[in-house]
């Protein structure tokens, strides 16, 4: 009985961020309400391993994250995926605004060490907010082994409003846009044509429909994810898997392998982005309020800097690499949660700014390739790397 409660906590949490972004047209985006309500359950009465008890442990998630990247590439072709060069210079050129603030300014209002421990997650997210809390136990310095994590919780709650605020104005700009072009131009593919699309590229074709089960989707998805999990084993680790499934997860699809949307027609997408954050999200339980009161300047002060650091750098490279500096600014952004968080904004935005299907998928074509890119360039490359850097400097 326990686990269904447990369930039922996770789901209903879930459910109210959805509800919200939706009474509030995504000026609230639901997973800034869904983190919001599991810091406060953690804080108050919510065992710290409910997500786990929910069934949606670290094991689910490393299997949903294969799964929902290699997913993703079928909704892009290699053309967008190439095309998004200025996006991965935006995204990390943005970090290095970062870093250059808070390393400066930073460092002449605190120690060497709180800048050092605090920065990583401001340019990497969870994976660096772990990595430099799993390197400052191992060296000892425990005094500072809740300042990544709780500056992870911190620049989420704010990050997630702040995008969801640049996406909607860059949203708005699209629509309206969408609606200046001719009308020949304005057809944009819809999903069903773009399935059609690649009908002649099907390698099973010639297979029965009947054995067409979401068992045999899923099975060709589970493959591409162990194909990249294989290559980033090969280059120990020097290629990042996440990209890889992506990449794979494009040219399984541009040559007929996987079809288009492919975890939705095997209807399991949102069980495995529910797991997927819900996992995320219960990385939130490592901080108690006492922690956090004790550092809650310092966090503030360098998230401010850091957000300047990239608002600086995502305002000068805008007009040079042709996009708005909201679309800049939001690209940079990613860098703070990645995926799944950067889908979802995009998508839940995209959805309401939209007045019907043609401009949704106009909105979604020119901005989500540029978000997920732009996050896999921060979080699943240059994260690690800064992490590691930083770790030495401490």
């Amino acid at each position: 009985m326990q686990f269904i409660i447990a369930f039922l906590i996770v789901m209903v949490f879930m459910m109210i961020g959805e509800w919200v972004s939706s009474i509030t047209h995504a000026y609230i985006p639901s997973v800034f309400v869904t983190a919001v309500l599991f810091v406060l359950g953690f804080w108050t009465i919510l065992p710290k391993n409910i997500v786990a008890s929910a069934s949606f442990g670290t094991n689910f998630s490393s299997i949903c994250v294969g799964l929902l990247l290699v997913h993703l590439g079928t909704l892009m072709s290699l053309k967008e995926l190439l095309q998004q060069w200025r996006a991965v210079c935006i995204a990390l050129l943005g970090v290095v605004g970062t870093l250059v603030l808070t390393l400066t300014v930073g460092t002449w209002i605190f120690n060497w060490h709180t800048v050092v421990a605090a920065v990583p997650p401001l340019t990497g997210g969870l994976v660096s907010a772990l990595l430099m809390s799993n390197g400052l136990k191992a060296q000892g310095i425990q005094s500072l082994v809740a300042l990544p994590v709780s500056m992870f919780v911190f620049h989420s709650l704010v990050g997630y409003p702040l995008t969801s605020w640049l996406l909607k104005k860059e949203g708005r700009r699209l629509v309206t846009e969408f609606n200046q072009l001719p009308a020949i131009e304005q057809e944009v593919v819809p999903d069903n044509q773009d399935d059609n699309a690649h009908m002649d590229k099907d390698l099973f074709k010639k297979l029965p429909t009947k054995y067409k089960t979401a068992a045999f989707t899923l099975v060709k998805v589970a493959l591409v994810a162990l194909l990249s999990s294989w290559i980033s084993s090969l280059t120990h680790g020097n290629l990042n898997s996440n990209v890889i499934c992506l990449i794979l997860g494009v040219i399984a699809h541009q040559v007929g392998f996987l079809e288009t949307n492919v975890l939705n027609k095997a209807g399991v997408y949102n069980w495995l982005i529910y797991g997927l954050l819900a996992y995320i999200f219960a990385q939130l339980s490592i901080t108690t309020p006492q922690q956090m009161g004790g550092i809650v300047i310092q966090i503030v002060v360098l998230i401010a800097l850091g957000l300047l650091g990239m608002f600086i750098a995502s305002s000068l490279l805008a007009k040079p690499f042709k996009m708005t500096w909201q679309m800049a600014y939001a690209c940079s952004l990613t860098s703070l949660f990645g995926y799944p968080a950067d889908y979802i904004l995009t998508s839940e935005i995209s959805h309401e700014v939209a007045n019907n299907k043609e401009e949704e998928n106009y909105l979604l074509a020119n901005m989500m390739p540029k978000m997920l890119v732009g996050g896999f360039a921060t979080v699943s490359v240059a994260s690690i790397i800064i992490a590691s850097v930083f770790l030495k400097l401490l």
